[in-house]
């Protein structure tokens, strides 16, 4: 494998760092600025929309230009947007700060993905990318949690000083080490988003809007959660994000190896599973033993849906599939945003830190149903395709001779 992709991982773990770090400072961020806790989870939501629109908008930009400058330029936003979530001296230019980093996020692994299959042999684009996204779930094993632990031992304008730190070395790595590949011939805008008209495409999206944003109602507010509920002290929150990203790593190897065998049978299980475990963790969640083995299978069960609702993404928007890519990452972190929120108004109701999971339970439950309507489409509309194969009225035979 070429050092490039080194590089690409390298950029793939800052951004996953500085995606999810966050989940473990709201407390300390929120004490600094004096905001409250759901206040300060405005960040994610913040960072999620970010990635949402930045998607698509920066995918589209990114066909004017050569692959390599726009990765180098989505790493220079990435570092702008950590350097002022270090400095910001009041919460608004944090939450500036934040939207900025995002903007980056969703076209560089769009962009990258295409960069690293091209830097390999046939045979090997599929491990050149994995090695790519190998940088997003290494971070929340190794950075996430380092980056948490320093946020609350050092204060957490270091861990994104160090942040924007990684995002130079990328660059670096970028500038260096990736070959400067030709711009991409012209998009037809037009032919990608008549994808967008295909009712099964929008099906697989809201399915990943609902069905990830599960796993960010209970995960956005993990350390409140862990230290006021479960008993916790400030200073497990470190590896309980280890258990989580463990959890992350092996549900998306799973997800991964079954999603082209059987992908909507593993939506179902994966879906209705973490619709359970997140209902239950309001129970789980009094119980240290038992909190901690719940959020590996949050983790787990809900990255073991990512995969196969990419891929349904891409089966779905076949002939047009680089916007709808692009956009469903967006989707991703627009499920971030929406259970940010909702699990914020929860808790600012007065219903406890525990209030957020049955949110994620009824966003995973309302996935799974999506799931059964889009595979009862399937049914019907390979049901109509058989009966119009039927009708089609047989070539008459030439007359034989006597």
């Amino acid at each position: 494998m070429p050092l490039a992709l080194l590089a690409l991982a390298i950029g793939a773990f800052g951004i996953g760092t500085t995606e999810f770090v966050i989940m473990g400072l709201l407390p300390e961020v929120a004490g600094d600025f004096g905001v409250s806790v759901p206040t300060a989870g405005h960040l994610v939501t913040g960072y999620a929309l970010g990635v949402m629109l930045g998607a698509p908008l920066m995918t589209v930009l990114g066909t004017k230009i050569s692959r390599k400058r726009m990765l180098m330029l989505l790493m220079g936003l990435f570092i702008a947007g950590n350097l002022l979530s270090a400095l910001a001296p009041v919460f608004g230019l944090m939450l500036l700060g934040r939207v900025i980093a995002s903007l980056a996020h969703g076209a560089f692994f769009g962009i990258g993905s295409v960069v690293a299959a091209g830097l390999v042999a046939p045979h090997k684009k599929a491990g050149a990318i994995a090695l790519m996204f190998t940088g997003l779930t290494v971070a929340n094993v190794v950075g996430v949690p380092l980056g948490t632990l320093v946020g609350q031992s050092a204060g957490w304008r270091i861990t994104f000083g160090l942040v924007a730190v990684l995002g130079v070395i990328g660059l670096a790595g970028i500038a260096g080490l990736v070959p400067d590949l030709p711009a991409p011939e012209g998009v037809r805008l037009r032919h990608e988003l008549a994808a967008f008209k295909n009712v099964q495409v929008l099906l697989a999206m809201a399915m990943t809007v609902l069905g990830f944003g599960g796993v960010f109602a209970a995960i956005t507010y993990i350390a409140p959660m862990m230290t006021q509920v479960a008993g916790f002290a400030d200073g497990s929150v470190t590896w309980l994000l280890v258990l989580f990203g463990l959890g992350m790593v092996g549900g998306n190897l799973v997800g991964g190896r079954y999603a082209d065998r059987a992908l909507m049978p593993l939506l179902y299980v994966s879906l209705g599973a973490l619709a359970v475990v997140l209902a239950l963790f309001t129970l789980t969640a009094h119980h240290k033993v038992l909190a901690a083995v719940t959020i590996i299978l949050i983790g787990g069960l809900g990255f073991a849906t990512v995969p196969p609702l990419q891929k349904r993404v891409l089966d779905q928007a076949h002939g047009a599939p680089t916007l709808a890519s692009a956009v469903n990452i967006g989707a991703f972190n627009l499920g971030n945003a929406l259970s940010a929120w909702l699990g914020g108004l929860m808790i600012a109701a007065g219903l406890g830190y525990t209030a957020p999971n049955w949110v994620g339970a009824v966003l995973a439950a309302s996935a799974l149903v999506l799931a059964f309507v889009s595979a009862a489409l399937d049914r019907r509309d390979k049901a109509l395709s058989a009966v119009d194969a039927d009708q089609v009225p047989a070539e008459p035979q030439a007359a034989i001779p006597h």
